[in-house]
């Protein structure tokens, strides 16, 4: 009934490694210049919020039923927003690194509690408070960035060990690993993929299908709470408008990552390999240059022959059947 990661998980992080060396050697062809220790620390860097943000949309995308949480950018703003603004009304500055991601937690649970009690259309729901979530930062801040971070808290966002991030390795991998042995090794995990494959199936042996959906967006939220404290510690402020695309973004990265679109299947290295090939990828163009239209544009092509790539061995196997 469930469908956890396989070969075909493990090909697509193949493919994508793949593609990121002939993205490198391309950049490395294009401007020798971007070959230097610095270049890499800014990729794992930028690469923090969205991988955050990649692994909470996965599990919610994971859980089936057209999951989909396309407020994850707002939750990244408005968290950093509601934080800061709490700090200035006295909040104790050695609350933020929980307060954050609590804040998260909870618009996150917003958005589940729509979608599983309600049983309201996840991408109209999540669209909506998107909406909801951006539109309340900015106007409680007019636009403007909130400074004030404690200075204690931002050598954490910007200062890195052997060329790696700090952020990236207290946050990044240790969430990715978490959730890595979640899904594949206990019980919670295999109720995710059931869920996911099959709900009704999986409501009949008497999984709790509305509660696994609930709970994982749940997990978007905190990720996305988690990725506005990262954002707080890397820029010294909290910016109303810091969490614009992550939203499309992370659902590349998501898909990308050898996500099934209808849930059930694929695991979250794929994810990290893709949020790690977009971040090289839009770096790699910005240094030699390239318009931001056109670097939108080369991330839709890379989507697209992702997917073909996926798709040949089906096509393969129907030519051979004769369909």
């Amino acid at each position: 009934m469930s469908a956890r990661p396989t070969h075909t998980a493990i090909n697509k992080v193949a493919v994508l490694a793949s593609l990121w060396v002939v993205v490198a050697l391309g950049l490395v062809i294009a401007a020798p210049g971007i070959v230097k220790p610095a270049m890499v620390t800014s990729v794992l860097q930028f690469s923090t919020l969205l991988a955050l943000v990649s692994l909470g949309q996965a599990m919610v995308v994971l859980c089936g039923s057209a999951g989909i949480d396309l407020s994850v950018g707002g939750i990244v703003s408005l968290a950093c927003v509601l934080t800061m603004l709490l700090a200035k009304a006295g909040l104790p500055p050695a609350l933020i690194p929980v307060v954050c991601p609590a804040i998260g937690l909870v618009l996150g649970g917003v958005n589940g509690w729509l979608v599983t009690r309600l049983r309201l259309l996840p991408l109209i729901v999540t669209l909506g408070t998107f909406y909801v979530y951006s539109g309340l930062a900015l106007s409680l801040t007019d636009g403007t960035v909130q400074a004030g971070v404690p200075a204690w808290l931002i050598p954490w966002g910007r200062e890195s060990l052997a060329g790696i991030p700090y952020s990236f390795l207290t946050s990044v991998i240790p969430a990715f690993v978490i959730v890595a042995v979640l899904l594949g090794q206990t019980s919670w995990g295999r109720w995710i993929y059931a869920t996911g494959f099959n709900d009704r199936a999986a409501h009949l042996v008497g999984i709790r299908v509305e509660r696994i959906r609930l709970l994982a967006y749940c997990a978007s939220g905190l990720l996305a709470g988690i990725a506005a404290l990262v954002s707080l510690a890397w820029l010294g402020s909290g910016r109303p408008n810091i969490g614009q695309n992550l939203e499309l973004e992370s659902l590349t990265a998501v898909l990308l990552g050898g996500i099934g679109i209808f849930g059930g299947t694929g695991g979250v290295g794929g994810v990290l390999a893709a949020v790690l090939l977009l971040v090289t990828l839009q770096a790699g163009l910005q240094f030699v240059n390239v318009s931001s239209v056109w670097q939108v544009g080369v991330v839709g092509v890379l989507l697209i022959f992702v997917l073909l790539v996926d798709r040949i061995p089906k096509l393969r196997f129907r030519l051979r059947l004769g369909l």
